[in-house]
């Protein structure tokens, strides 16, 4: 590790302890030769995962885009941004251990939809229109009736 202040590349590790939930490591550190102290995070390398849309093209998994859609989905809904953000840990957690490198935009949708279904009856609705693509009432009747099955 070089040092931040005078790019020696010999230092001494003071402390180490878990961070962020123990998904990365942080360390202080000190230079040799000019003393001064400074703090380096390891983290574990992830494969990034890519999404394989409706028409076949790929895209980075993107966990902000699921937040945003969810977000619209629980508007003005009494659910916690921590809840959903706890929601959005799990799908990704799920994903990470099923897939490789590549899950269908579909799987994230249903696993949205599941996960909503649980959480807030009225956001799931209002995703399950949009993800649906309901095209008239009657399409969203019947998702309604499967609904409250």
């Amino acid at each position: 590790m070089r040092c931040p202040y005078c790019g020696n590349r010999n230092d001494s590790v003071i402390e180490s302890r878990v961070a962020k939930n123990g998904s990365s490591v942080r360390r202080r550190r000190e230079c040799m030769r000019c003393k001064k102290r400074f703090t380096t995070y390891e983290y574990v390398e992830r494969v990034p995962l890519m999404v394989i849309k409706k028409d076949g093209r790929r895209e980075g998994f993107e966990r902000e885009k699921l937040i945003k859609g969810i977000l619209v989905a629980c508007e003005k809904r009494p659910v916690s941004m921590k809840r959903i953000e706890k929601l959005v840990d799990d799908i990704e957690k799920y994903i990470g251990r099923r897939h490789d490198r590549e899950v269908a935009s579909r799987e994230i949708g249903e696993l949205v939809m599941h996960k909503l279904h649980e959480l807030d009856e009225i956001a799931y609705v209002r995703f399950a229109s949009v993800y649906r693509q309901f095209r008239d009432v009657g399409q969203f009747m019947k998702e309604l009736k499967r609904f409250l099955k």
